[in-house]
């Protein structure tokens, strides 16, 4: 990788390496074996080992088995195979966090020798009580207060099986009033009868994933722990851990970067785990899963994966990648790699009524000449041929460039033919061709002189191989799914008695474009020279986005031609009845809205409903309701009537809002949320870390960290360009991920400028 596009990470691990931090990078790899490993992993997979590989380092696999009620062999080994199949190879033997299970337990009793970590006693709603809200401290349980001998006593008694599940915890005593949930006395072991893969019944208590992450990338001498952003508020306990036990360095440090989402897929193991168990789909490796195992069946290459997630990159900031992108990975790939054939998937017989011959034998080339692959395959040709029913047609459409009554066409490196005849069944289905072919015009000895428009592909009826021909398209039918529900109903569509050349079934090569069809593989896990089944990859341009565009655009069949609209902002709107003049009079006299608001809820008895009900829970935040409620709940509720979120929810973003725990931009990103998926506010902006940095210490430091990296801007500044204050607050802004207090950001900053 240039040093131009060497990402942050890289960054960080060359420096380590300058500093002599670090004699040699260590990196990791580490999923929970509870489902089969997706192109997500994918992105982990190449990230770890290849910077391990970059860097002259070493990566290993670690399975993070801390759960025996979800994990299963099986996982690891379809995790293994991800692995191995993309090309990588681990350092030393697979490893488990259940490896370390008797470590782990007597750093738990360290820390509760050294009074900070306690068993607690408290129910599971009791603890999540006791945590508090972004906006209130917590407070800690009574059982804190247990001393040393009982702590330890009732640790040894909760791993020998002694206690129910949900019975006791063990917790860390660190900060309950700390800004950071995941600080408030996280939990670092639970209670679980469930049997181990491996372990067996040994075990009743598990280590939590903050417990068990840092301390086994310490035992495995990690230097370099990457994890996806939501783990980013973790990086605080994963700190305090190791800190704590004052464990000899060198340490693993933990850094995040941007998870890979892309559009038309779900990445969550839940709802794969929902498709299979549900038969929505044949497997984990279904072909339109987005599983390593299932995207391996559908004819993606280890190297096309790769090149994806390489072309994706590493992000700080979480974002969408276009599945438009993987696909066109995979074209890519296959363009220089898949030898031509000709395949044929509605067959519609062709017989040459002058060809005299009994056969002749003809070729074609395997690659064309801009991939610069030698080989062939040999044709046979004779008197009866089968073409693809839709390069024929009777009554062909304007622009319809292939084989008509009255218009001859080539067959792809054999001859030119010309239609005499249309034989029907009963029905009027054309079930037979009659044609006449022009010997001198064979494909490079062309000397017929005859002009046409177009080849089409073709087979030769006694050398045809019959074979199944499954066409994939995504699995759902939205950009953004929320599961089955958004499942796509003509995701495959499976072709039978489709005819295909014999090379296609009989050569070594697995990948193939059937041409002017698509991107096919022989599936992995059915094919054979008996029965042939080939999988859609993809096909040989994005049709989709197109096809969707056209949905998009495309006017109701009863729409009326109409005289040329006014613009939007011209058009005349209707005057407002007695009733919503006077509740839009009321709007602006009870809570001061701006007219363009309360005209819209004025006019909208579901919008007015909704706004009354939400400010019955904040009255003093109405300006902010209204705002939301005239902007995003409407938009919500044109588009769906079964709202995901409440009232209250709205009152509690208001509220947020205005006593600046929030910004605007984290309130709409919660919204999102709640929009498609419903859930609690204030869970939500703890979940993802989303609390406003209100603290002028915090963005002091933002900002004189931005001065000390932009002195050239600083010095502009000074020297009278004043436009780059904008360009100051966007840097603090970015640099606290969108977190820091605007206001306070613009007031300090306007401080600090004038200093400087």
């Amino acid at each position: 990788m240039s040093k131009e596009k060497k990402d942050f990470l890289r960054k960080i691990v060359e420096q380590d390496l300058k500093s002599g931090k670090y004699k040699q990078v260590v990196t990791r790899f580490p999923p929970e074996p509870n489902g089969f490993p997706h192109i997500g992993h994918a992105k982990s997979i190449v990230l770890n080992f290849g910077i391990a590989k970059e860097y002259n380092g070493i990566c290993n696999l670690r399975m993070d088995d801390t759960n025996p009620e979800t994990e299963d062999a099986k996982y690891v080994e379809a995790l293994k195979d991800a692995v191995t199949w993309l090309g990588f190879k681990w350092s030393g033997d697979v490893k488990y966090t259940s490896d370390y299970f008797e470590q782990l337990y007597i750093w738990a009793q360290e820390l509760i020798k050294m009074g900070k970590a306690y068993v607690d006693s408290l129910s599971e709603d009791e603890i999540k009580e006791y945590r508090g809200t972004v906006t209130t401290k917590g407070r800690r349980s009574k059982y804190a207060n247990r001393s040393v001998e009982e702590n330890l006593e009732l640790l040894e008694r909760m791993k020998n099986g002694e206690f129910k599940e949900g019975e006791h915890v063990l917790r860390a005593k660190i900060d309950m009033s700390s800004p950071n949930m995941k600080m408030r006395d996280p939990l670092l072991y639970r209670i679980k009868h469930t049997p181990h893969f491996r372990s067996g019944t040994k075990w009743h208590i598990y280590p939590m994933y903050d417990f068990a992450h840092c301390l086994s990338d310490y035992i495995e001498g990690i230097t370099h722990s990457f994890c996806t952003l939501e783990f980013e508020n973790n990086r605080e306990v994963y700190n305090w851990l190791i800190e704590t036990l004052n464990l000899k360095p060198p340490r693993p440090y933990q850094y995040e970067f941007a998870r890979l989402n892309i559009n038309y897929t779900v990445m969550s193991k839940r709802k794969l785990l929902e498709l299979v168990e549900g038969g929505y789909v044949d497997g984990w490796d279904d072909p339109r899963m987005p599983t390593i195992a299932g995207l391996r069946r559908r004819g993606y290459t280890p190297e096309s994966i790769i090149n994806f997630c390489e072309s994706v990159g590493v992000a700080k900031a979480n974002s969408v990648v276009d599945v438009a992108q993987l696909e066109f990975a995979i074209r890519d790939d296959l363009n220089k790699n898949a030898p031509r054939v000709m395949a044929i998937l509605n067959p519609l017989k062709v017989v040459i009524e002058n060809y005299e011959e009994k056969e002749e034998t003809l070729s074609s080339p395997l690659f064309p000449p801009d991939i610069g692959k030698p080989g062939t395959q040999e044709l046979k040709f004779s008197k009866i041929i089968y073409i693809e029913r839709d390069d024929f047609s009777e009554n062909p459409p304007k622009g319809y460039f292939r084989l008509t009554p009255n218009q001859p066409v080539r067959l792809k490196y054999a001859y030119i033919i010309e239609c005499t005849d249309v034989i029907k069944d009963e029905n009027g289905e054309i079930i037979e061709i009659r044609a006449k072919y022009y010997k001198n015009s064979k494909s490079g000895q062309d000397k017929s002189g005859i002009k046409v428009k177009s080849a089409i592909q073709w087979v030769e009826a006694n050398s045809a191989k019959e074979c199944e021909i499954r066409i994939y398209d995504r699995l759902f039918k939205s950009q953004n799914p929320k599961g089955v529900e958004d499942l796509n109903p003509n995701s495959l569509k499976v072709v039978k008695n489709a005819l295909v050349w014999p090379f296609a079934i009989d050569s070594k090569y697995s990948h193939f474009q059937f041409e002017r069809i698509g991107y096919f593989v022989k599936d992995n896990k059915e094919f054979s020279k008996e029965k042939a089944i080939f999988n859609k990859t993809v096909s040989l341009k994005d049709t989709w986005a197109k096809q969707q565009k056209k949905e998009e655009t495309k006017e109701p069949k009863n729409k009326k031609p109409q005289q040329k609209q006014q613009s939007a902002n011209k058009e005349e709107i209707a005057p407002m009845s007695a009733k919503e003049q006077e509740i839009f009079e009321n709007l602006i006299k009870s809570y001061n809205l701006p007219k363009v608001v309360a005209n819209i809820i004025a006019r909208d008895s579901e919008l007015l409903e909704f706004f009354n009900k939400s400010v019955g829970f904040e009255e003093s935040c109405a300006k902010t309701i209204a705002n939301f409620v005239a902007n995003e709940v409407a938009r919500e509720l044109k588009a769906n009537k079964n709202l995901k979120f409440s009232p209250k929810d709205i009152a509690n973003l208001a509220k947020l809002i205005d006593s600046e725990e929030i910004s605007v931009k984290i309130a709409k990103d919660v919204f999102e949320t709640i929009k498609n998926s419903g859930g609690d506010v204030l869970e939500i902006i703890e979940q993802k870390g989303l609390k406003q940095i209100n603290s002028k210490d915090e963005i002091l430091k933002l900002i004189k960290d931005i001065f000390a990296k932009n002195s050239d801007n600083l010095q502009k500044y000074k020297s009278g360009n004043q436009n780059l204050f904008g360009f100051f607050v966007g840097q603090v802004l970015k640099a606290s991920k969108g977190k820091a207090n605007p206001r306070l950001v613009n007031e300090l900053l306007k401080e600090e400028l004038n200093k400087a």
